[in-house]
C-alpha cells in the first residue's frame, strides 16, 4: 500500500495531528505569543534531532533515496540557522530545557535509527507530510504568525515531501500512527506549557 493511503486509512489520527487547536489558534490569532515561543524553541530542538536522524538514514538508505535525503539534510541545516535568527529576533533561548513531548519525540527518532530503512523512510515522510499539511491548515495565519506559516508551506517544501513519498516504499501503519501521535503531542505541549 502506498504511504499516501495512510492518510485516509487513519483519518481520525491524521486529523488530530494536522488540524490541532494550536494550528487553529495560529490561523485565527488567538494563540498567546508565549505558547508559540515555547513551541518554536522546542521545534528547534526537534529539528536538530531530525537532522541527526536523517543524516544517519542517508548513510543506510537505498541509493534511490540518497539525493532526496541529502537535500533534506541541507534544508535542515538551513532551518537551524533560521531558528537561530528567529530566536534572536524574539529574545528566545534555544538552549532552554527540552519539554517531555520533545524528549519523547527524540526517543522515537532514536528507536527508528535501529529500524529498517523502509520503516525509517515511512517515518520521515510522515513527519514531513504532517508538518506540511498542519501548517497548510493554518493558512494564511494571523498577522503575527503569517511569516511562519508561509515559511513552512513554501512550494519547495511541498516538492520535497512529494519526493520523499516517491522514494518511500510500502506503508507501515504502526510507525505512521506512532509519528502522528508524537506530532499531536508536540502541538499540545505548547498549549499545556
Amino acid at each position: 500500500m502506498p504511504v499516501a493511503e495512510l492518510l485516509t486509512r487513519h483519518a481520525d489520527a491524521w486529523r488530530r495531528a494536522t488540524a490541532h487547536p494550536f494550528l487553529d489558534a495560529v490561523r485565527d490569532g488567538t494563540l498567546p505569543a508565549g505558547a508559540f515561543d515555547t513551541w518554536l524553541v522546542q521545534d528547534a530542538h526537534f529539528v536538530a534531532d531530525l537532522l541527526r536522524f536523517q543524516a544517519r538514514l542517508l548513510a543506510r538508505a537505498p541509493r534511490s533515496a540518497s539525493a532526496v535525503l541529502a537535500g533534506g539534510c541541507v534544508a535542515l541545516v538551513e532551518e537551524l540557522a533560521w531558528f537561530t535568527e528567529q530566536a534572536a529576533a524574539r529574545g528566545l533561548d534555544l538552549a532552554a530545557a527540552r519539554l517531555p513531548a520533545t524528549v519523547a519525540y527524540a526517543a522515537v527518532l532514536e528507536r527508528l535509527d535501529a529500524a529498517d530503512p523502509a520503516t525509517a523512510l515511512t517515518a520521515l515522510w510522515t513527519i514531513e507530510r504532517t508538518y506540511l499539511d498542519a501548517w497548510s491548515s493554518a493558512r494564511p495565519g494571523a498577522p503575527g504568525y503569517r511569516e511562519f506559516v508561509e515559511h513552512w508551506t513554501v512550494p519547495a517544501f511541498a516538492a520535497y515531501v512529494a519526493d520523499l513519498e516517491a522514494v518511500t516504499g510500502d506503508a507501515d501503519d504502526a510507525v505512521f500512527l506512532e509519528v502522528v501521535a508524537a506530532e499531536t503531542a508536540f502541538w499540545q505541549m505548547a498549549l499545556d506549557a
